[in-house]
């Protein structure tokens, strides 16, 4: 039947042949059966309608006392204060309470005289009644505790998923537009140069191959899915201030002219802070390379200072730009790691030209102030905002970029981007 439970039905049973057979041996006789099944049998519905079983109860237990009637089948009644209490709200546990209590003065009235029987009697049933609810009600706490629990670790874990897959998919964002900028500009390179240089153009498709295998090898890492036949990835740390100069060389070969400045002590640098630093240097030279022309000249600087980590990336190319369909997703990229270290991301135009990124780690836990980043206008394209703030050097720029651009390894692509 709809309802019913399988423990509900065996409690039922159990009290009333258990309270039948006491019954017998307490008061001489079992007492009438059917009065006793209508105090028992309510029980079996007792977690599908908690308040009405309870009257039902309540109502048999009437009869029994107009009937002049002891029973220790009464039970039944604090069984179904219990279910109340522990399955209902507040104000049916207060109703069922306050007519079970009536209950408990009219049977000591009636079964408990003389006057100091009644008062003993009254006070050790109303006691009873009064464990019993508050058993209930602490039972319903719990279930409720178990259930709040139970939905805060689901929403903490949907939102550490949540923060995984933007990890991710900031990580997958700077390395395959940076990757794939690069690769692009070697391949036209090394189809322009086969017919003329066939050993250049030979040195642009290894260059390729290796930064191909370089992106891979990041993906991996940052998804976490390695295979145990492909332990390359392994064997790698995740990219660190030590690799901003193998960064920098992959750029000038696909032919953007990159001078890199790095300051302090390296070591003192958290490795997540020197992956947050290797991003942003990422995205800002892949922004670059796509909206400057040939012949544009980069400079980044990374200062470490005990406490802080500077990071500042510019160029000498047109301030105004188009902006390309994926650089939402690196400005917010940008701003969402500098943001976890208290950094505000600086990006815009330079005053005497071209185009500045700037900001500052903080890797003291003070320091932090979480994503809150305040953007001004935006002037030019690489969909990249400029925020309020001074330089890095107190002037707000860096110094020019006359030292010209470092050929790329070996003799392969020279500046200029797609030019061999």
């Amino acid at each position: 039947m709809f309802g019913v439970h399988l423990r509900d039905g065996v409690l039922a049973a159990v009290i009333l042949l258990g309270c039948v057979v006491l019954n017998d041996r307490v008061y001489g006789s079992p007492g009438p059966l059917v009065l006793q099944v209508a105090l028992a049998a309510p029980l079996v519905w007792r977690r599908h309608a908690p308040f009405t079983v309870f009257c039902v109860v309540a109502g048999a237990a009437l009869v029994q006392w107009f009937a002049d009637v002891q029973t220790l089948t009464d039970v039944a009644l604090l069984v179904a204060l219990y279910t109340v209490a522990a399955r209902s709200a507040w104000r049916y546990t207060l109703a069922a309470g306050v007519v079970l209590e009536a209950g408990v003065l009219l049977a000591a009235a009636r079964w408990a005289a003389p006057a100091d029987r009644f008062l003993n009697s009254a006070a050790f049933l109303t006691a009873v009644v009064v464990a019993v609810a508050v058993t209930g009600v602490n039972t319903r706490i719990r279930q409720e505790r178990a259930v709040r629990l139970g939905h805060e670790r689901d929403q903490r874990e949907r939102l550490a998923v949540a923060e995984e897959r933007g990890r991710i998919a900031r990580e997958m964002h700077d390395i395959v537009t940076h990757n794939l900028s690069v690769m692009v500009a070697l391949a036209d390179a090394a189809v322009f140069a086969q017919r003329y240089s066939p050993e250049r153009a030979e040195v642009a498709m290894r260059q390729i191959s290796g930064t191909g295998r370089q992106a891979l090898t990041d993906m991996r890492r940052s998804l976490g899915v390695l295979r145990a036949d492909e332990p390359d990835a392994s064997r790698h740390p995740a990219p660190g201030l030590a690799e901003l100069e193998p960064l920098a060389a992959r750029t000038r070969a696909a032919g953007l002219s990159v001078r890199l400045s790095l300051e302090g002590d390296v070591s003192a640098v958290p490795a997540a802070a020197q992956l947050t630093v290797y991003r942003l240097v990422q995205e800002a030279l892949t922004n670059t390379f796509k909206h400057t022309p040939s012949g544009t000249r980069a400079a980044v600087r990374v200062r470490c200072a005990g406490d802080a980590v500077t990071v500042e990336v510019v160029d000498d190319g047109p301030a105004a730009r188009a902006p390309g369909p994926s650089d939402g997703h690196g400005l917010v990229g940008m701003r969402e790691r500098a943001a976890a270290y208290g950094g505000t991301l600086e990006a815009g135009p330079r005053d005497g030209g071209g185009w500045r990124v700037a900001t500052r780690l903080t890797l003291t836990t003070a320091g932090v102030t979480g994503p809150d980043v305040t953007t001004a206008g935006v002037t030019g394209g690489r969909g990249m905002a400029r925020t309020a703030g001074p330089g890095l050097d107190g002037a707000g720029e860096t110094g020019g970029l006359e030292t010209p651009g470092v050929a790329g390894p070996g003799p392969g692509v020279a500046a200029g981007k797609g030019a061999v």
